[in-house]
C-alpha cells in the first residue's frame, strides 16, 4: 500500500537526513516543504531568507499555505496516484507548530487554512524526530552555515516549537509516532523505519 509519511521536527532534529533514509529505504519519492515545485522553492527562498526579518506572522502562514497547495497538487497527488509511495521532509504539522506554537497564531485557523490549501489530503503518518535542545543546538553548531530565517529565532521559539510538536502528537497518536532522535542516523532511522512499518505496513 502506497503511503504518504512526513518527517517532522525542530531545527537541528535531523528530519532531513531522516526523510532522505527513509525515501531510500522504502523506494519512495522524495520531497520537501516548503519547497518540492518550481514555485515551492521560490517561496523556501523568500521564507528562509535571513533578510526578511520583518514578515508578517499572517504573511507567513500564507506562503507556508501557497507552497502546501503546489506541492500536494504538483508531487504528493500525482506520485500518489501513480501508486508510489512519498516521504515529505516537513509538511503541514509544520505549519501548526511554526507559525501556531512558534508565532502564537490560532491553531484552528491555520488547520483550517491549511486542510483548504491541501485539499483536504492529510499526510498519513508524521513522524517527529524528537531530539533534547541541547543536541538541536549541537547540531546547528556543527554545520558551519549561517543560521537561516527560523534557525536564527530565540530559544523562546524553538521551545515553543517543540511543545508544539509534541502536543500535536499527543493530541492524535493514531497519526503520529514520536522516535528519539538521539545517537547516529543510522540508529534513528532504524528506529523511524521500524515505526513506520509497524504502523503503515510497509
Amino acid at each position: 500500500m502506497n503511503s504518504w509519511v512526513a518527517l517532522e521536527g525542530g531545527e537541528g532534529s535531523g528530519k532531513s537526513t531522516q526523510a532522505r533514509l527513509l525515501a531510500g529505504a522504502l523506494g519512495a519519492v522524495l520531497t520537501r516543504e516548503p519547497g518540492g515545485t518550481a514555485v515551492g522553492e521560490r517561496i523556501r527562498s523568500l521564507l528562509l531568507d535571513p533578510a526578511e526579518r520583518g514578515l508578517d506572522a499572517r504573511a507567513e502562514a500564507l506562503l507556508m499555505a501557497a507552497d502546501r497547495a503546489a506541492h500536494v497538487a504538483g508531487v504528493v497527488g500525482p506520485a500518489l496516484a501513480a501508486g508510489r509511495s512519498v516521504v515529505s521532509d516537513r509538511s503541514v504539522w509544520s505549519s501548526l507548530a511554526y507559525q501556531g506554537y512558534g508565532r502564537g497564531l490560532p491553531v484552528a485557523e491555520l488547520r483550517e487554512l491549511s486542510d483548504w490549501a491541501m485539499g483536504g489530503r492529510w499526510p498519513d503518518l508524521a513522524v517527529l524526530v524528537n531530539v533534547p535542545e541541547d543536541v538541536a543546538l549541537a547540531r546547528l553548531a556543527a554545520a558551519g552555515r549561517p543560521p537561516d530565517r527560523f534557525e536564527a529565532e530565540d530559544g523562546g521559539f524553538h521551545r515553543r516549537v517543540r511543545e508544539g510538536f509534541l502536543a500535536l502528537a499527543s493530541a492524535e497518536p493514531t497519526r503520529w509516532a514520536v522516535v528519539d532522535g538521539t545517537g547516529t542516523p543510522e540508529e534513528v532511522a532504524a528506529r523511524v523505519i521500524d515505526a513506520v512499518r509497524s504502523r503503515l505496513g510497509l
